[in-house]
């Protein structure tokens, strides 16, 4: 599983890489929509932002992967939006925005895997090496 130097490692040289390109290129990576997550860390109480990507999306809502590559333990980023929902995404280059983030209940995570997974195996793959189920979180536009 990646460690967390690996995984702080990749967000950076992702962010090198948008910066570099003046933010024209790098907003799609393995066929999927980047974004970047802020969240408010659950021990500190400071803002935390992430790169990730969006393996699905549904009208306004955009659906992310807590999949941490199969590790065994959730993403810090998982653990602190699920303790403050109130997130700000920057989607695709645009400024950020206030978003609203919850967890995927059983009936729509058994909806939305297959979905998933259908495009993007290698969450199917991350699934196969750990015993926790690998949630979906629902990013939705505040009202």
């Amino acid at each position: 599983m990646p460690s967390d130097f690996t995984l702080k490692t990749m967000n950076a040289v992702h962010r090198g890489f948008l910066k570099l390109s003046g933010g024209r290129s790098g907003w799609r990576v393995a066929n999927m929509p980047v974004l970047e997550l802020t969240t408010t860390g659950r021990k500190s109480g400071q803002q935390r932002s992430v790169m990730l990507t969006s393996p699905l999306q549904e009208g306004d809502t955009i659906v992310i992967v807590a999949s941490r590559g199969g590790d065994d333990t959730h993403p810090a980023w998982f653990l602190n939006l699920r303790d403050n929902p109130e997130v700000k995404v920057a989607y695709k280059g645009k400024p950020a925005e206030p978003m609203h983030a919850r967890i995927a209940d059983a009936q729509e995570r058994g909806r939305l895997w297959p979905l998933v997974v259908a495009d993007h195996k290698n969450y199917a793959d991350y699934q196969t090496k750990t015993k926790r189920e690998i949630p979906l979180v629902l990013l939705e536009p505040k009202a």
